[in-house]
């Protein structure tokens, strides 16, 4: 995700996996050790939600599904963003398309 897009949260603590010194790994491990971290993982990997069981591990996950992932068109998703970070439950996946 665009660090940039939480300035548009700022109601939110957010954190990025390479801050909390998760950058480089592979999406099971990822999840692994972001688990214990984050209670929701946003991600523009569309793969992840198939790759992985996601009811082992204790976070939700949002998955944005859009052709450009540039920042101005992941601000167009933000209400759906912000509405799925707010109802999604440890486990679950909500993917917001455009």
């Amino acid at each position: 995700m665009p660090r940039k897009l939480r300035r548009d949260l700022p109601e939110l603590l957010i954190r990025t996996a390479q801050e909390e010194g998760c950058a480089g790994f592979k999406n099971g491990e990822l999840l692994r050790r972001v688990s214990p971290l984050f209670q929701v993982l946003v991600t523009l990997d569309q793969r992840m939600q198939y790759q992985q069981n996601l009811r082992q591990f204790d976070l939700g996950l949002v998955v944005i599904d859009i052709p450009d992932t540039r920042l101005e068109f992941v601000r167009e998703l933000l209400p759906q963003i912000r509405d799925a970070i707010q109802r999604i439950s440890p486990g679950e996946v909500i993917v917001i398309a455009r």
